[in-house]
């Protein structure tokens, strides 16, 4: 008997027994849906007795159109503020303005004493055979280095990195 057979035969025992029951007359013939919301029903109508009872609805809130709202006096409108006093520097004096406001993002950061001398920066001139990685090793202390090298003098050597013409002077990171 396969698995199938087995699912017909339970199908046909329940269906046998729910004749048998209404053969037998035992009660009026109810369905189980019927005897499932009687149950709740009865069980609702016994927690709403059990509960505390609720306060009443909320009062009604005007809407602008109804006739209480009309009826309602407006709230007073705030009088208008004087305006503040002008700030207390003299006329022609410079404005400070602060970090968040919008001439200090529009004004340029004020240098800072005396302009320092540009560092010096260190150049290597390519010499026949010089790959980007050598050059790195021999002054950067570090082969992998080479890409922060091309980086620096892309338009000194163009767009192929391995491609690095003779006599060129390269600008070294510090």
């Amino acid at each position: 008997m396969g698995i199938f057979d087995f699912l017909k035969s339970d199908k046909k025992k329940t269906q046998e027994q729910v004749q048998q029951r209404a053969a037998e007359g035992a009660g009026p013939s109810r369905s189980a849906a019927a005897d499932a919301a009687s149950a709740t029903r009865a069980a609702a109508e016994r927690m709403a007795a059990a509960a505390p009872p609720r306060p009443g609805p909320a009062p009604a809130t005007p809407t602008p159109g109804s006739a209480a709202h009309k009826a309602v006096p407006a709230a007073p409108r705030p009088t208008a503020r004087p305006k503040p006093a002008p700030p207390s520097t003299p006329p022609g004096a410079a404005h400070t303005p602060t970090p968040h406001s919008a001439a200090h993002k529009a004004v340029p950061a004020a240098p800072t004493g005396r302009p320092q001398p540009a560092a010096r920066r260190r150049t290597y001139t390519v010499k026949q055979g010089d790959t980007l990685a050598a050059i790195a090793g021999r002054e950067l202390g570090n082969e992998a280095r080479w890409r922060e090298l091309y980086a620096m003098n892309r338009g000194v050597i163009g767009d192929n990195p391995d491609l690095v013409p003779p006599g060129a002077v390269l600008t070294l990171p510090v």
